[in-house]
């Protein structure tokens, strides 16, 4: 490491400018802090690589995939300003600090500015898992340099998500549909959504019932409620019983219908009940570990309702103004200024006998050196308490920092400790069976770390046994019991449950795929790119999700395993911690071995692949989904009779609903959408004038009519006319320009089934030309995408009704022209939604509907509503927040216009 300067300005450069501010606080004089504001160079599009790069080994994915894969950088367009300030205020400093994030992005940024900087001044690598003056004066004593293998890590999974990307996204677009992607990641995330949702198609509901009962001890206890367990010494059956295809798969189980289990609770009304068995045992729970990246999103998920998106961007917040640890960590471990800070407020607070002997310690999964080494935490040796920084956090920060406050404080706490006690009754019917009831309670006899936070639970299936609220009477063997409210109980076993955000980020750190770090931006990707919607809080595929996972399955298969894509994360750790080299593992990976193709030779080799059985999923016997260019639509190959014309119809097609999703589309839905479909296309006669064939369509845009154009007969294009060069040889014949074919929107009093020939014609006629006004401007009248309107010029206005297009009169259109423009004399809709006064600009927040979709706006600043977020689910925080980072960017700077050329000074002639 170069020697350190003693005197002189000190350049620090951090990734944010939010975080800038509040280190420069903690740094004091001589130190200059300035922003990269994240990275300054990547990686640029094959397009916009010099001409002569593009025919080399660069030119397909900007890597010299001939020479150790070497990636070429160039500077953002939009961060060459930035690096021209830093270089210069790099100038007036004796010593760089680069004080990135501590992990595999933030060292890789680090290295991107050492290799544009290029400082002669000593430079010094700089971490802190927290932005407190403790944390900084911390750092400022444990300097290093840049890590080059946690570069080389960063280095080679960019490359490697450019390879994969660019290789397997074009035989996407060619199969399935342009404009989409495939990822390392999130194609791996799409297919656990997929598979998922297939369990849910596949899945077959069982039925099976059971009893319940209310149960007292005497006149002067409380009853309470027990479940039929067992009958005539058997186990009833329950939904843990059944498979998926709704086959019992116990044995020795009673399984009771509603037959069985209707005649037992009449058999059971007037029966003596007895307790037979009282079992009581001890009960410990122990808290949680602290909040690592993943488990933050999950429970912020589970009780604020944050998407990963929202929970990382908050988070992120709370990080760089001072307020929490580095958000991004696998670590639950806490130092011991933090588990010293916590045991002392959990004294403070609830008291000395809440706080273990002993600190607890906890370990993460294996460390390694990509993550920061501590859990996400209240930043400081002494922490500050939701209720003193309550009026310095906004909604959503203050709602997040209290609960990463509960967790860290609860994690340092006593276990939870009482007794779990399971009472078993029985009673022999009138018809001679004998049935068993059992229930269970706990009771919490000392609170321990409930008293500050308790972990929140995903859905789950089968039968919810938790019994931890119930309270049972004082009660022993022998003792009688009265009974009430014996009723017979049905059910249906459920499908596997839909993943959550949260319920996923656990299953991807489960399966060891991706990085916690990134799961958010994964999650909100796939959404995005329209593979998977959210419905509620439950993450649904869309059909073309389904096309491109067929697809990878069958000709990618490793890209999209599990254990493959969690097996290459090993791969880049052991980069990272120097015992791979990266250039080597690309090579293996690309171009592969004999016995190992790479993705090289797996992309040249694919064979001929059926784009129309890639998208198509069998729904029903005779009826096939298809995945469209226009969307998902359902093909019937069974002939039909139309009820309306009698006709018969050897294939017919039925639009998918958007909000319909795979697993409901079951085969009776499937028949019963073919059998409302209207008509997809209707013949409705010839044009008197042309001979052409009209027929009326239902198209992604709506219903319309439209002419059938012949193609041109061989006997046509043998009677061209020749044409010849000058040399007098005959041209090759011209291709035939096919004349384009006129068309019609239907009014919206119009059907496909119902509109005639001459309407057809009509509509077909338009845009009707009215005439012209003393200036000789033409006047005509057609329909819109707004509605019907007149136009002279650019001159456009506004007409009453669709019909009066055809009815109106030059001497009618004159008249509206005469009278002045109105403008906004339409009836104003009501916004969508209302969140209130706006904290900044203290106008009323309103999300209405825009021409590219629903907004958000307070009268002066606009901000669409994100794809990811429902409606029903944006909430005034994030309202708030989306306004006040669309302020913070500020307007969206315009182009500069281009100045006129000089005019050059006529040259006087002799």
């Amino acid at each position: 490491m170069p020697s350190k300067a003693k005197t002189g300005k000190k350049l620090v450069i951090v990734e944010s400018p939010a975080k800038s501010k509040t280190i420069a606080k903690y740094l004091g004089e001589g130190f200059i802090v300035e922003a990269s504001i994240g990275h300054i160079r990547d990686l640029p599009q094959p397009s916009e690589l010099p001409a002569e790069l593009k025919k080399t080994s660069i030119g397909k994915f900007a890597v010299d995939i001939e020479h150790d894969f070497k990636p070429y950088y160039v500077v953002s367009a939009d961060k060459k300003k930035k690096v021209t300030e830093l270089k210069a205020a790099l100038k007036d400093a004796d010593e760089l600090y680069l004080a990135t994030d501590g992990d595999r992005e933030g060292e890789a940024i680090a290295w991107h500015l050492l290799e544009v900087l290029k400082p002669k001044v000593p430079v010094y690598r700089m971490t802190f898992g927290e932005i407190t003056k403790e944390a900084i004066q911390r750092a400022m004593g444990n300097l290093r340099d840049v890590d080059q293998d946690l570069v080389d890590a960063q280095e080679t999974r960019r490359v490697l998500d450019r390879l994969y990307g660019y290789e397997i996204s074009p035989v996407l677009w060619r199969k399935v549909a342009r404009g989409l992607s495939a990822g390392r990641v999130q194609s791996v995330v799409t297919r656990m959504v997929v598979d998922r949702e297939r369990e849910r198609m596949a899945f077959k509901a069982a039925s099976y019932w059971d009893l319940t009962g209310q149960f007292g001890a005497g006149s002067a206890s409380a009853s309470f409620k027990a479940k039929l367990a067992a009958v005539d010494g058997a186990k009833v059956a329950s939904g843990r019983d059944f498979n998926d295809d709704g086959e019992l798969t116990s044995r020795n189980v009673t399984h009771l219908n509603e037959e069985l289990a209707t005649s037992l609770a009449a058999g059971l009304q007037t029966a003596d009940f007895q307790v037979r068995s009282v079992d009581t045992k001890p009960y410990t729970r122990r808290p949680a570990a602290p909040f690592t990246t993943s488990t933050l999103q999950q429970e912020a998920g589970r009780k604020l309702r944050f998407s990963s998106k929202s929970t990382m961007q908050v988070a992120q917040r709370l990080y760089e103004n001072g307020y929490i640890t580095y958000m991004r960590t696998d670590s639950s471990a806490l130092s011991d200024e933090a588990v010293t800070a916590a045991r002392r407020q959990a004294s403070e607070l609830y008291g000395p006998e809440y706080v273990p002997q002993s600190p607890r310690v906890y370990t993460g999964k294996a460390a390694n050196a990509q993550e920061a080494h501590e859990a996400i935490r209240p930043a400081g040796d002494s922490f500050r308490t939701p209720a003193q920084v309550a009026k310095q956090l906004s909604g959503d920060e203050f709602r997040l920092y209290e609960l990463i406050w509960k967790r860290t404080v609860a994690s340092q706490m006593a276990d939870a400790k009482g007794s779990t006690a399971t009472i078993r009754l029985g009673a022999t019917a009138t018809d001679g069976r004998d049935a068993e009831f059992s229930a269970s309670g706990t009771v919490i006899t000392f609170p321990g770390f409930l008293a500050a936070y308790e972990e929140g639970k995903d859905e789950s299936r089968g039968d919810d046994d938790s019994e931890e609220a119930r309270r049972l009477p004082n009660v022993a063997k022998g003792d009688s019991l009265t009974a009430a409210d014996i009723i017979a109980v049905g059910h249906e076993t459920s499908p596997p449950p839909r993943y959550t955000e949260a319920s996923l980020t656990a299953e991807l750190e489960k399966k060891g795929i991706g990085r916690p770090s990134t799961y958010a931006s994964t999650i909100s990707t796939i959404q995005d790119r329209g593979y998977v919607r959210k419905q509620g809080s439950a993450l649904v595929p869309s059909w073309i999700a389904f096309s491109v996972i067929r697809l990878l399955e069958q000709h990618f298969h490793d890209y999209v395993d599990y254990e493959f894509t969690a097996d290459m994360e090993g791969d880049l750790d052991k980069i990272a911690n120097g015992q791979a080299v990266g250039a080597a593992w690309l090579k293996h990976f690309y171009y592969g071995e004999d016995s190992d193709p790479g993705l090289l030779s797996i992309v040249n080799n694919l064979g001929e692949i059926d784009a129309k059985e890639i998208n198509s999923v069998p729904i029903a016997e005779g009826i096939t989904l298809r995945v469209g260019k226009f969307g998902p639509y359902l093909e019937s190959s069974v002939p039909t009779v139309d009820p309306k014309t009698g006709e018969v119809v050897e294939s017919a097609r039925a639009n998918v609903p958007e909000d319909l999703a795979p697993d409901e589309l079951t085969p009776a839905k499937a028949l019963e959408l073919m059998e409302t479909a209207a008509p997809e296309e209707r013949v409705l006669g010839e044009d008197p004038h042309t001979g052409h064939t009209v027929v009326a369509k239902n198209g992604r845009y709506g219903a319309y009519v439209t002419e059938i154009i012949p193609e041109m007969t061989d006997e046509q294009l043998a009677n061209q006319p020749v044409e010849y060069y000058k040399n007098g040889k005959p041209k090759p014949p011209k291709k035939p320009v096919k004349a384009k074919p006129r068309t019609g929107s239907l009014f919206a009093s119009m059907s496909v089934d119902s509109v005639t020939l001459d309407e057809a014609m009509q509509l077909m006629s338009l845009p009707r030309v009215l005439g012209e006004d003393a200036e000789g401007n033409v006047i005509t009248v057609q329909n819109g995408r707004f509605g019907p309107y007149l136009k002279k010029g650019t001159d456009s206005r506004s007409i009453g009704s669709e019909e009066e297009i055809f009815t109106i009169t030059l001497e009618q259109a004159l008249e509206i022209y005469s009278q002045p423009k109105q403008r906004g004399a339409r009836a104003a809709v009501p916004p969508l939604a209302e969140f209130g006064p706006d904290p900044v600009s203290e106008k009323n927040i309103v999300v209405k509907e825009g021409r590219f979709g629903p907004y958000i706006t307070d009268g002066i600043t606009n901000i669409t509503v994100p794809r990811s977020t429902s409606l029903e689910e944006l909430t005034r925080e994030q309202a708030v927040e989306l306004l006040a980072e669309k302020r913070a960017k500020g307007p969206a700077k315009r182009p500069a216009a281009r100045k006129a050329p000089a005019k050059k000074k006529a040259v006087a002639k002799k």
